[in-house]
């Protein structure tokens, strides 16, 4: 999710990411009404979600400390510099994997981060996740004008570590999509082409067409 502010948090208010208690959309667009930037509204969704998932991280100044399980902890630093930085944000909790989701924004971009809570494995994903529902897998779906992947990616998990399995990428240019799980093995997906035209797919996991990694 490379995209200016606008963008980036209106991708915010209409996702549902691989979690267990995302903010509704109107709470996070009350939240952010005010905010100066990226940074600031994930903050201030972070507030809201350390309060709704007691326990599991604490914000102390630039640190916001995860607690791992069954046992430690990690801490995720921002950092400022002269181009931006690096910045985190507590955004969900994956009850099926056991694993926190960060939202992140590095300089000018934005992703996301899955921290696996049993081994304090770090994945950074280019866009929020969405779990499958064997819990088998996680797909993202980056796709915007300019500084995105523009493709759908799946992940393959395990305790251990979380990978990227297979990518496919449309043949016509895509500006925005979201997907979501239909079942095990299919994805359905909401797109809007360059042209402006809106339409939605059904894609197998293993149909052809997918980019093995």
């Amino acid at each position: 999710m490379r995209r200016a502010f606008a963008a980036a948090a209106l991708a915010a208010l209409c996702a549902h990411p691989a979690g267990a208690v995302p903010l509704a959309a109107d709470d996070v667009a009350k939240l952010c009404n005010d905010a100066e930037g990226p940074a600031h509204c994930m903050r201030l969704v972070e507030a809201q979600q350390i309060k709704r998932l007691p326990g599991l991280a604490m914000r102390d100044g630039n640190a916001l400390k995860v607690s791992l399980f069954p046992s430690g902890s990690t801490t995720f630093e921002d950092v400022d510099t002269l181009s931006g930085g690096t910045s985190y944000a507590l955004w969900d909790y994956s009850n099926e994997l056991n694993a926190v989701v960060l939202w992140t924004q590095r300089d000018d971009d934005a992703g996301f981060v899955l921290l696996q809570r049993a081994t304090g494995r770090r994945t950074n994903l280019p866009s929020e996740p969405f779990v499958s529902p064997d819990r088998a897998r996680l797909v993202t779906a980056d796709f915007c004008a300019k500084r995105c992947e523009n493709r759908l990616t799946l992940w393959r998990v395990s305790r251990e570590s979380v990978v990227r399995e297979a990518e496919w990428t449309p043949d016509e240019s895509w500006t925005d999509a979201g997907v979501k799980w239909k079942d095990a093995t299919t994805l359905v997906v909401d797109f809007t082409t360059a042209a402006g035209t809106t339409g939605t797919l059904e894609r197998k996991v293993g149909q052809p067409g997918w980019a093995k990694r």
